[in-house]
């Protein structure tokens, strides 16, 4: 009987490929990129429309991963950690560009949006793209990535109240659309 090649995977147990990564190897870290560029690109561009930017972004922030992996203890999600470094990045790069700006308002906040209608992925990302820079960011870490809004104003550097307010007219603007998109579907308008 003929003997078949036994493949064994490469770097299946993650804290060994951290330790590895953590030593400056190449191949560990060429492996990191590999498995979490394409989800860490999703979350520079909820915050960042163009595509090329988010990518920038996203390279800087694998850069930071990297210079700053001997600091990471285990504590914790690995995946949550790279994450978080990416949304600083790209509250950065806004920051950077100036496009990103908050409303002080104070404002009775209402958590409960009906959403009638549930559009394609790429569509709705499309539609959060048009929301004003200081509402997408609260909107993606609130409603999309599940941070509190104290975790969000020590983030943003923002009072918790304003956290809030910019979710709040985020949703609203969100809605408006969303039903203005309805309208359009359903032949009414």
């Amino acid at each position: 009987m003929k003997k078949l090649l036994k493949v064994i995977p490469l770097h299946t147990n993650e804290l060994k490929l951290i330790r590895k990564a953590q030593k400056n190897n190449k191949e560990a870290q060429r492996l990191i990129f590999e498995k979490y560029s394409p989800k860490m690109l999703s979350i520079c561009r909820y915050y960042i429309a163009d595509l090329h930017f988010a990518e920038d972004v996203m390279i800087t922030g694998f850069y930071k991963v990297f210079s700053n992996l001997p600091a990471f203890k285990n504590n914790g999600s690995f995946e949550g950690w790279i994450r978080k470094i990416m949304v600083r990045e790209s509250i950065s790069f806004l920051r950077s560009k100036k496009q990103m700006f908050f409303v002080e308002e104070e404002e009775k906040i209402v958590q409960e949006i009906d959403y009638n209608h549930t559009p394609e992925v790429d569509h709705l990302q499309l539609i959060i793209d048009e929301l004003p820079d200081g509402y997408k960011s609260v909107f993606v870490m609130y409603a999309i990535q599940g941070y509190s809004h104290k975790e969000i104003a020590e983030m943003l550097h923002i009072s918790e109240s304003t956290s809030k307010s910019q979710l709040y007219k985020a949703r609203k603007m969100l809605q408006h659309k969303l039903n203005g998109l309805n309208l359009k579907e359903n032949g009414t308008r």
